[in-house]
C-alpha cells in the first residue's frame, strides 16, 4: 500500500511567543518592551502574520494526506520520511536550518512577511500553497542547491546549506593543520575556517571574501563548487598564513587536523548541533551528495 504524502510544516516561535514564555502575560510583555522603546503591537502584528501563513498552509493540505507541525528547536529530534513534503513558513534562514536534516524531500518556502523577509529561500506567498503542495506530490519544478558537508575521521558527518565553521569552542584562537585540495598543508592559528556554498556566498562567506578583497569567484547557489576562507590567520614561528582561501570542485576536499582538544564544527550558525574535535582528530570538508530541492513551481 502506497503511503499518502505527509506535509511537515516547519516554523519557529515568534518573538511574541518567546516574550510570553519569558514574562508570563501580555501586560508584562508590553511593559518590558516599553522600557526599551518598543511597542507590543508591532510584535503582535508579526506574530499574527506568521500564524496566518501557517494556518493557510495547513488548510491547503488535502484532507486525505498526513500532516505534522514542528518548531525549529525540535528539528534535530524529528525523523523526516522519504515521502515527506516540507513546507517552511518563516524566514529564509529557517530553510537552511531544516535542509541539513533532509535527503531529497521537496521544500516549499512560504513567506508570511514579504515586507521583512527577502524571500530568497521562501519565495512564495501563503496563497500559493495549494498549487505548490499539489505539484510537490507529483514532479515539482525545483532549484537544486548545493550543500557542504564535514566528515570526521570516525565517520560522523554534518551538513549545511550556507556554510560550515571550524574553530575553537570559545571562539578564541584555533590551532590546527590544514591540508588543501592540492595536498599542500600548513600549521595555522586563526579565528577559524569557513567553507560553504553559493547559497552561503551571500552571507558570512561574502563578508570574508569582501574583507580580504579576494580574487576568488564566488559560486552560484546551484554550482557544484565550494569556497573556503581562513579567518584572521596569525603568522608566527609555528603557524603560517599561506593557505587562507580556495575553491573546492566536486570530488575534492580540504582536511583540518586539530592541534587542540577544543575544536568544533557546526553549520549555518547552529552551535548546539556540532561535531567536536580532540587533539589529532581530522575532519574532511567537501561537497555533499545531498542537495536542497527548493520548489519553484
Amino acid at each position: 500500500m502506497t503511503l499518502q504524502p505527509r506535509v511537515v510544516i516547519v516554523h519557529r516561535r515568534t518573538e511574541y511567543e518567546e516574550l510570553l514564555a519569558r514574562h508570563g502575560t501580555r501586560a508584562q510583555a508590553a511593559f518590558f518592551l516599553e522600557t526599551r522603546g518598543r511597542m507590543l503591537d508591532d510584535v503582535i502584528g508579526r506574530h499574527e502574520a506568521q500564524r496566518t501563513g501557517i494556518e493557510m498552509t495547513s488548510a491547503a493540505i488535502p484532507t486525505e494526506w498526513r500532516r505534522a507541525e514542528i518548531e525549529r528547536a525540535d528539528l534535530s529530534r524529528f525523523v523526516f520520511g522519504p515521502e515527506d513534503i516540507v513546507a517552511v513558513v518563516g524566514q529564509d534562514g529557517l530553510v537552511a536550518n531544516v535542509a541539513k536534516y533532509l535527503d531529497g524531500q521537496p521544500v516549499v518556502g512560504i513567506n508570511p512577511e514579504p515586507a521583512r523577509n527577502p524571500g530568497v529561500l521562501v519565495p512564495h506567498p501563503p496563497e500559493a500553497a495549494p498549487g505548490l503542495l499539489a505539484a510537490s506530490a507529483r514532479v515539482p519544478v525545483t532549484q537544486d542547491r548545493t550543500m557542504v558537508q564535514a566528515v570526521r575521521d570516525d565517520g560522523e558527518s554534518l551538513r549545511a546549506l550556507n556554510e560550515l565553521y571550524v574553530g575553537h569552542v570559545t571562539h578564541q584562537s584555533a590551532r590546527y593543520q590544514i591540508e588543501a585540495a592540492d595536498g599542500t598543508s600548513e600549521h595555522q592559528s586563526s579565528s577559524g575556517v569557513l567553507a560553504g556554498t553559493g547559497t552561503g556566498a551571500t552571507g558570512w562567506l561574502r563578508s570574508a571574501w569582501q574583507e580580504r578583497h579576494s580574487s576568488i569567484a564566488l559560486p552560484d547557489p546551484t554550482d557544484p563548487l565550494l569556497c573556503w576562507f581562513v579567518r584572521e590567520a596569525w603568522p608566527s614561528p609555528a603557524s603560517g598564513t599561506a593557505l587562507t582561501e580556495g575553491v573546492l570542485p566536486t570530488g575534492t576536499h580540504i582536511t583540518i587536523t586539530s592541534e587542540t582538544d577544543e575544536l568544533v564544527c557546526f553549520g549555518d550558525g547552529i552551535e548546539a548541533d556540532r561535531l567536536a574535535l580532540g587533539w589529532g582528530q581530522r575532519i574532511r570538508i567537501e561537497t555533499a551528495r545531498q542537495r536542497l530541492r527548493l520548489v519553484t513551481g
